[in-house]
C-alpha cells in the first residue's frame, strides 16, 4: 500500500475521500474535528499544484427527505473557511453535469461533492461498491487518495472500488491511524489493559472477543457492564442491557473462559432503579489494574456521560488514567467527545478519528476498503 509521499501527484487532479460525516444541527457543524484533521493532506496536494476533487458522506440516506438533511453544503464552507480558500460545491456527486464541471476546474481549485451516499437511494450503489459508480468517480481524475480512516471498515464505492480504477495512496491521515494504532494489531506491550464501555454489548461483542485473547485483562462500563452483570444473575432492573438469550450465554461463556480476565464494576450510580454510572469503588478497583499495565486501550465511557447528573464515572476514569503516566490510546466518536468534553484532549498518546473502523483494525488487523489499495 502506498503513502501520499510515494506517488507523483504533482499537477495531477486527485480525487480524495475525506470522512466529512460531521455530528450537525441544521446548518451548523457541531464539531469540525474531522475536517481539521484532513488539512495535512489537502495542504499538501495544493502545494503540489493540484486539483482536488473531495468525495465524503454525510449520515445515512435512506428517502429523498434524507437527501436535503445530509447535505455537505456546509461542509463545503467550514473547509473554506480553513483552508481560507474557494471550495466549489456541486450538490450531485454523478452525471454528465458533474462530469463536466469537474473538468472545467483548474489546477489549484478544490470541489467538493455531494454526500456520496445520495446514491444509496433508491438503490444501494454506494454501499453495495457498484463498480459502475466507482469508474465515474474514478473518471474525474488521475490518482485517487484515501484519507477517510473513519470509513475503511467499509468496502463501498467511494472508499474501495474506486482504486480499482485509479493509481492509488493513503493519506496523512490514514498513515497517521496506522502506525499510532500498530502497537495495538503487533508487538503489544504487557501488561495490556483495555477499558470497553458504551450501550451494545451487541455491536462490540467480536472486539471483545478479539481483544479477551490478547488482552491481560479488560475493565468494563456502561450498558455492556450491565449486559455481563445481567448475564451473571445480578438483578440489573430496568437498566440499558441486552435481552438477547443467545449474547447472554455467549457473556457467561466468555467469563468462564477467561475467569480473572473481565473486570465488573461492583458499585454504581442509581436513579430509579436504572444503572446510569458506575461508582467510586469501581473506579478504585480498576485504577489498580490501569496502574499495572504498559498500554490501554479506551473505547466506550462508564455512563450516561452526556449528563452532568452521571458524568462522574467517566471523568474521574479519564483522570485515573491521565494521572498514570502509562501509553492510553482512545478510540471511538463518542469516547473522544468524552475526552474533549471533561478537558483530556492533550493528555494521552493517542487519540483515534475513527470509531467502528478503529475497532475492527485492531480486531483484524485489517480493514475491507484497504484491501482494494495497491
Amino acid at each position: 500500500m502506498k503513502t501520499l509521499k510515494n506517488i507523483d501527484i504533482k499537477n495531477k487532479s486527485v480525487v480524495i475521500r475525506c470522512d466529512y460525516n460531521v455530528p450537525t444541527e441544521g446548518n451548523i457543524i457541531k464539531d469540525n474535528s474531522k475536517i481539521v484533521k484532513s488539512l495535512p493532506t489537502l495542504n499538501y496536494l495544493l502545494a503540489n499544484n493540484c486539483k482536488v476533487i473531495i468525495l465524503s458522506h454525510l449520515g445515512r440516506v435512506k428517502s429523498d427527505a434524507d437527501k436535503q438533511k445530509n447535505t455537505l453544503r456546509y461542509v463545503a464552507q467550514e473547509l473554506a473557511d480553513l483552508l481560507k480558500k474557494e471550495v466549489k460545491f456541486v450538490d450531485k456527486c454523478y452525471g454528465d453535469q458533474v462530469h463536466d464541471f469537474v473538468h472545467s476546474c483548474k489546477l489549484g481549485e478544490v470541489i467538493l461533492l455531494e454526500n456520496t451516499r445520495i446514491m444509496d437511494y433508491p438503490e444501494k450503489l454506494e454501499s453495495k461498491n457498484d463498480l459502475r459508480l466507482a469508474q465515474f468517480w474514478a473518471s474525474l481524475g488521475d490518482v485517487f487518495v484515501n484519507d477517510a480512516f473513519g470509513s475503511l471498515h467499509r468496502a463501498h464505492a467511494s472508499t474501495a472500488g474506486i482504486a480499482k480504477f485509479l493509481p492509488n495512496a493513503i493519506g496523512f491521515l490514514v498513515e497517521d491511524e496506522l502506525n499510532n494504532l500498530q502497537i495495538l494489531v503487533q508487538d503489544t506491550p504487557h501488561p495490556f489493559g483495555v477499558f470497553m464501555g458504551g450501550a451494545k454489548v451487541d455491536d462490540k461483542l467480536p472486539i471483545i472477543k478479539s481483544l479477551l485473547t490478547r488482552a491481560d485483562y479488560i475493565l468494563v462500563g456502561g450498558g455492556i457492564a450491565n449486559s455481563f452483570l445481567k448475564a451473571k444473575g445480578a438483578d440489573i432492573g430496568p437498566s440499558v442491557a441486552t435481552d438477547d438469550a443467545e449474547i447472554l450465554q455467549e457473556l457467561r461463556d466468555l467469563m468462564a473462559k477467561y475467569k480473572g480476565k473481565i473486570i465488573l464494576p461492583v458499585d454504581f450510580t442509581i436513579d430509579d432503579g436504572i444503572i446510569y454510572d458506575i461508582g467510586s469503588k469501581s473506579l478504585e478497583l480498576y485504577k489498580k489494574y490501569i496502574d499495572n499495565s504498559a498500554i490501554i486501550f479506551v473505547n466506550g465511557t462508564c455512563g450516561k456521560f452526556e449528563d452532568d447528573r452521571f458524568m462522574e464515572g467517566t471523568s474521574s476514569l479519564f483522570k485515573i488514567l491521565k494521572n498514570s503516566n502509562k501509553k492510553v490510546i482512545v478510540g471511538g466518536g463518542d469516547t473522544v467527545a468524552a475526552v474533549k468534553k471533561f478537558g483530556f484532549a492533550d493528555s494521552f498518546a493517542f487519540l483515534s478519528s475513527g470509531g467502528g473502523a478503529t475497532l475492527e483494525y485492531i480486531a483484524d488487523g485489517n480493514l475491507a476498503a484497504l484491501e482494494w489499495m495497491e
